[in-house]
């Protein structure tokens, strides 16, 4: 009789899968990562980044850039959307950085959010649904407090405005049309809306990495005049984003000088 066959037996574990695809998915080898990273979705921060330390990009024939400076502080460029958010999240686990910083942009949804104001997420609504496959829907999608204290420092160092509040993540890239859309993401009253900080927020909490998120409002998508263009895109870049990535570098670079651990509690 045929013995039947394990489903479980010899399957690599998650922490073999990781160390063997970050290379992969990045060109980097593990001992280039550093103890800090910051993600974006952007690959002209990644030449900013290199540009600015003088140091070389890997990964540009793969589906992920990186960088990393001689202080140890790592850049990556992981794609757009929640998948590629988990997928980075998960991967990190073979590095287990000290701190993780998503650099990213999002719609601004409220009066008091205009193109080119910074907001430093309190939370973020799982709507994108990639969450639900870590932790159940309960469990809310939350920052590193200590991480947003850096980040927030850093803002106010440089006398900039910034709001806070919840974000809400979906998958979803092409909604300004459908007005049923529309009105349910008014109900609940999100400062914002983007495509990665939920799933950010919870697989790092899933995997034990502290993590946080600095996003730049780059368009007001309820507005009619308010869409995200290509031209406008072009604008906010221009006029932000050189901004936006010295903010992600101060802090986390001010994190690792001073050595502070950023968890309060053990998991």
């Amino acid at each position: 009789m045929d013995t039947p066959l394990d489903p479980q037996a010899d399957l690599p574990t998650k922490e073999a899968l990781a160390r063997d695809w970050l290379p992969r998915y990045t060109g980097m080898s593990l001992s280039e990562f550093g103890d800090y990273v910051l993600l974006t979705n952007f690959r002209d921060y990644v030449n900013r980044f290199a540009e600015r330390f003088d140091c070389p990009i890997r990964g540009i024939d793969r589906p992920m850039q990186a960088a990393t400076n001689s202080e140890g502080l790592t850049l990556i460029n992981f794609g757009i959307g929640s998948p590629n958010a988990a997928t980075i999240m998960d991967l990190l686990t073979a590095r287990r950085p000290n701190a993780v910083l998503f650099l990213g942009k999002c719609g601004g949804l409220k009066h008091s959010t205009e193109i080119g104001h910074f907001i430093l997420p309190i939370g973020a609504i799982r709507g994108e649904g990639t969450s639900d496959d870590y932790l159940p829907p309960a469990v809310p999608a939350l920052p590193s407090f200590k991480l947003h204290k850096f980040v927030s420092d850093k803002l106010l160092e440089r006398k900039l405005d910034y709001r806070t509040g919840v974000i809400y993540t979906t998958n979803r890239r092409v909604w300004e049309h459908d007005p049923a859309f529309r009105e349910r993401l008014k109900s609940y009253t999100p400062i914002g809306i983007d495509m990665e900080t939920a799933t950010l927020f919870i697989v790092g909490h899933s995997n034990q990495i502290a993590r946080g998120a600095l996003l730049l409002v780059s368009d007001v998508p309820t507005s009619p005049d308010g869409i995200k263009t290509s031209a406008s895109d072009a604008a906010v870049t221009r006029d932000w984003s050189h901004i936006h990535l010295e903010l992600g570098i101060d802090a986390l670079t001010d994190l690792e000088d001073k050595g502070e651990p950023i968890k309060h509690f053990t998991y």
